[in-house]
């Protein structure tokens, strides 16, 4: 049965009192606060744990007063679980007398479009991963040999590639066009200016909520004790710069120039009740990578472009349950190795194709490397991304009885700097 708030909530709301997401908000007159949102309500936390409400938990303003959540997700799941259950009952009907809603109104909760939502997390290292069967299909068909799209590796491991933290940007901001160095068919030497392929990919991420020590792998079954919670994430990618540096070493330029989050991070707990299984992995992986059970997530993903001035419209509808690897087999096969992980940091799932030409998860796909013009509801076409350009992800879980949401990540594409 559906839990009910004081606070109006619409059917289609990405955030029903079950949800309970955490951001950063930046609060009217007291600056950048940890939030949570109900419906179109943001909520302060800090104003809530001076008012008294997380007393039993221990109280530490300082917690709720930060401008990451970095220190909050590490005081450990049983913590952050409880905050969000003291909330849940906080603001059910009934939950508060009608005084202490007045107060609560005065004191902690806003509009949400009296906050500029800003980045939640310090993200210390960032990995993007290459999951998606579909996507790496089309890209080997593309790109290399039609007849063995994907690469003798690509079934046995999570293939990924350690990207740039610093450029990742919370949805709302504006990008400047990427500059580098391309190869044009046409030309004998390769030549330097702004990308004319530039692109989206249709991505979440997970956030890391415990740490390891260098030298301890986490086991696959453990997994799920790491994951704190999930993201919207656009890698936005400059192609014309990626098929002339990738070999031999992967994406550079092409990549690191800008990737977009959503601003709340929606927790596991939230997302389980739309665990689904997997796709069949064939051959079965190594022992190290295997798991049983439900380990993907039903999440309907869409991307839209708005040109400027003009209505947005949707250019593909995806879903996170056609990811060949799991969150699960990624985290495992990243610190198998040994390699230490931390609160805060960030691992992308790679573009998420589904396996119709509908949803395929990048302008790469969707015009087939810029063979299949994509008509916009103004009449102009897309082959890729243009000046001016939004690009935005949306997505949400949804079952018979529930809606989860995670909100947007947004991003316009100015020109490039001359």
């Amino acid at each position: 049965m559906r839990l009910k708030s004081f606070i109006e909530v619409d059917e289609n709301s990405d955030f029903p009192l079950e949800n309970i997401p955490f951001g950063i908000g930046d609060i009217p007159g007291s600056g950048p606060r940890i939030c949570t949102r109900i419906g179109d309500t943001v909520i302060d936390l800090n104003a809530l744990s001076r008012m008294g409400y997380f007393d039993n938990l221990g109280r530490d303003e300082a917690i709720f007063e930060s401008s990451t959540l970095n220190a909050f997700i590490a005081k450990g799941r049983p913590f952050t679980c409880r905050v969000r259950s003291i909330i849940m009952e906080s603001f059910m009907v009934g939950g508060a007398a009608e005084t202490e809603q007045v107060i609560l109104r005065e004191m902690a909760l806003y509009h949400f479009e009296q906050v500029k939502m800003l980045m939640p997390l310090h993200i210390g290292d960032y990995t993007d991963f290459y999951s998606s069967i579909e996507h790496a299909t089309n890209v080997g068909k593309m790109l290399r040999d039609p007849e063995n799209a994907l690469l003798p590796n690509w079934k046995h491991i999570p293939v990924g590639y350690h990207g740039r933290a610093s450029s990742i940007i919370a949805s709302g901001a504006s990008v400047h066009r990427p500059q580098g160095q391309t190869k044009p068919a046409d030309k004998t030497s390769p030549v330097f200016g702004p990308s004319a392929q530039l692109d989206f990919e249709l991505e979440t991420a997970f956030v890391i909520g415990k740490e390891t020590s260098l030298g301890h792998p986490v086991p696959i079954t453990s997994t799920d004790e790491y994951i704190f919670g999930m993201l919207l994430f656009n890698d936005l990618s400059a192609r014309d710069i990626q098929s002339w540096e990738y070999v031999p070493l992967g994406p550079f330029l092409s990549k690191n120039f800008a990737s977009v989050v959503s601003p709340w991070v929606v927790t596991i707990e939230a997302l389980q009740p739309f665990r689904v299984q997997g796709p069949v992995q064939e051959p079965e992986v190594l022992p190290y990578l295997r798991i049983a059970g439900k380990n993907n997530y039903d999440l309907n993903l869409e991307v839209l472009i708005q040109p400027e001035g003009k209505q947005e419209i949707v250019v593909c509808q995806s879903n996170f349950k056609y990811m060949y690897w799991s969150m699960n087999q990624q985290l495992a096969h990243h610190t198998v190795n040994g390699c230490n992980i931390r609160v805060g940091d960030l691992y992308a799932s790679g573009t998420i194709s589904g396996p119709e030409p509908g949803s395929y998860g990048s302008m790469l796909e969707l015009s087939w490397k810029g063979t299949q013009p994509i008509e916009l509801s103004d009449g102009s076409k897309r082959t890729f991304i243009q000046d001016n350009d939004t690009v935005i992800i949306r997505g949400y879980c949804k079952n018979e009885n529930l809606r989860i949401g995670f909100g947007e990540a947004r991003v316009t594409i100015l020109p490039a700097i001359s």
